[in-house]
């Protein structure tokens, strides 16, 4: 699994924050996503494909046919 994210696209809503803290986090600053690993273990994955799902502004990419 690998994620990507779009810094232009979020508008800092924070729903990856609050569903996957392991993974994604906001800036202090302006509360956009901060991506605190791309490739996460695999026992996240439910979460981080919620966390795209939830995404308002589709911010969020998870390949999961990645290595």
């Amino acid at each position: 699994m690998k994620i990507t994210v779009d810094q232009d696209r979020c508008v800092g809503a924070g729903m990856c924050a609050m569903t996957a803290g392991e993974v994604f986090a906001q800036h202090e600053s302006d509360g956009l996503v901060v991506l605190r690993m791309t490739e996460p273990p695999e026992q996240l994955a439910d979460h981080v494909e919620e966390a795209e799902q939830l995404c308002p502004s589709r911010a969020i990419t998870v390949d999961l046919a990645a290595p």
